[in-house]
């Protein structure tokens, strides 16, 4: 067996051990890129230090930290809250309305974030006590919830097409746009899967609130309409670019939740950026170890063996994108999104570009199977949020996310045999 073929399997059978038995990921992905290295005679204690540095060593990944931060100041500063209850206020009283509520503002504050974890867990917290009180079975309401809040790493301003760009070196504004009108098809995607899952609810209507208490929260919640208007047309003009509209992000959140809202005393800052920098550390550290694993990978020339399996496909691309979209519901259903990314996104992306599939659109395609991940069994970490937060157990969370995942795959599929769907909204957007 040449040293390649053996880093390969390296690779495979440690990723596989370690996540088995809980390591975290970020040091799997570095003792398998160590065990990579010392398998191809290119051992190097300064090499995989060197690698550790570079993998968080990127003026683009700073777009991170700040729209973390900025998930939290929405969480905590009132502006989450008043995007719901302006959802509320115009469709709460529709049979099943809570759930239309849900999907509103999963889409609006998708726009906003960037994250889904932050997203579902603000949903989760205000909208799932409302619904067990109204009477809403708790594993469908949960799995809805779970659904909505996976729309965030795909509507711009996106962590994961940030992570993708810095990885694949693919225009980051671009991707962002990409993400628009999928984004909004898989809003009305859930509109229609929770119309179809109605049918077997008795959930009774209420009565419409008054056109003057409808125009009141919807004033209430004007600077949080604000911030997406802000964010993306800043882009979109070439005032700032997705690194500095980050900053923007975080900031406007942070000023809206002190001086206009005023729902946030100064002494809450301090534990808003306490949370906000663990979670960066957890990405930050992923960035890292998935660079000491990519650079072993390049070297064992992982990418050329994986082109040499799929070549007969490359004369047919949407063949090909339909064997790497299986590739990765495989993969979805064992790693978290961001892994995915930092592992497999350099090794298909080439391959993809051979095939004549456009960079973009082929990133979209990468973070909407991988967040689709986030609501698939057994990892299904947007799961666990929905779990924890409504006290369900996991089991029916997932018999809960059926139906909606059902309408995901499908979308995929319509990107997939369609891809003009995400390819002319860019082009004319540019």
């Amino acid at each position: 067996m040449s040293n390649e073929a053996l880093a390969f399997v390296v690779f495979s059978v440690g990723m596989l051990t370690l996540m088995g038995i809980g390591m975290n990921m970020g040091l799997a992905l570095v003792l398998t890129g160590a065990g990579m290295a010392w398998v191809l005679d290119f051992w190097d204690t300064q090499l995989l230090a060197q690698n550790l540095v570079a993998g968080v060593d990127s003026f683009p990944l700073l777009a991170v930290p700040f729209f973390i931060l900025a998930g939290e100041l929405m969480n905590s500063g009132g502006i989450s809250r008043r995007i719901i209850t302006m959802a509320q206020a115009w469709v709460g009283h529709i049979r099943g309305g809570l759930g239309f509520v849900a999907i509103g503002a999963a889409v609006l504050m998708a726009s906003m974030s960037g994250s889904a974890l932050a997203d579902t867990a603000a949903l989760a917290t205000i909208l799932m006590p409302m619904m067990r009180q109204q009477g809403y079975p708790m594993h469908t309401s949960a799995g809805l919830i779970a659904s909505g809040g996976i729309i965030a790493p795909i509507i711009p301003p996106s962590m994961p097409f940030v992570i993708y760009g810095v990885t694949t070196n693919t225009s980051i504004s671009s991707l962002f746009l990409s993400g628009i009108v999928p984004g909004l098809i898989m809003g009305a995607g859930l509109i229609v899967a929770w119309k179809l899952v109605l049918r077997n609810l008795d959930l009774p209507e209420g009565q419409p609130l008054p056109l003057s208490e409808r125009l009141h929260a919807t004033l209430k919640a004007f600077w949080a309409l604000l911030m997406p208007i802000i964010i993306i047309g800043g882009m979109k003009t070439g005032v700032f670019t997705p690194t500095e509209a980050a900053v923007v992000a975080a900031f406007y959140a942070l000023v809206v939740a002190l001086f206009v809202h005023r729902e946030m005393q100064v002494s809450a800052v301090y534990g808003v950026l306490v949370r906000a920098a663990k979670t960066t550390a957890i990405v930050m550290f992923l960035c890292a170890g998935a660079q000491v694993a990519s650079y072993m990978i390049t070297l064992a020339d992982l990418p050329s063996v994986l082109t040499g399996w799929l070549g007969p496909l490359v004369e047919s691309p949407r063949l090909l994108m339909l064997v790497m979209m299986l590739v990765l519901v495989l993969v979805g259903t064992a790693l978290d999104l961001t892994p995915t990314i930092l592992i497999f996104a350099p090794v298909m992306l080439p391959i993809a570009v051979k095939a004549g599939i456009d960079p973009v659109y082929f990133g979209l395609m990468f973070v909407l199977n991988g967040a689709i991940g986030l609501i698939t069994p057994p990892v299904g970490t947007v799961l666990n949020v929905v779990a924890g937060v409504g006290r369900l157990p996991l089991h029916r969370v997932i018999q809960g996310v059926n139906p909606f995942l059902i309408t995901y795959v499908l979308i995929l599929l319509l990107f997939v045999l369609f891809p003009q769907i995400v390819t002319a909204p860019v082009a004319w957007m540019r």
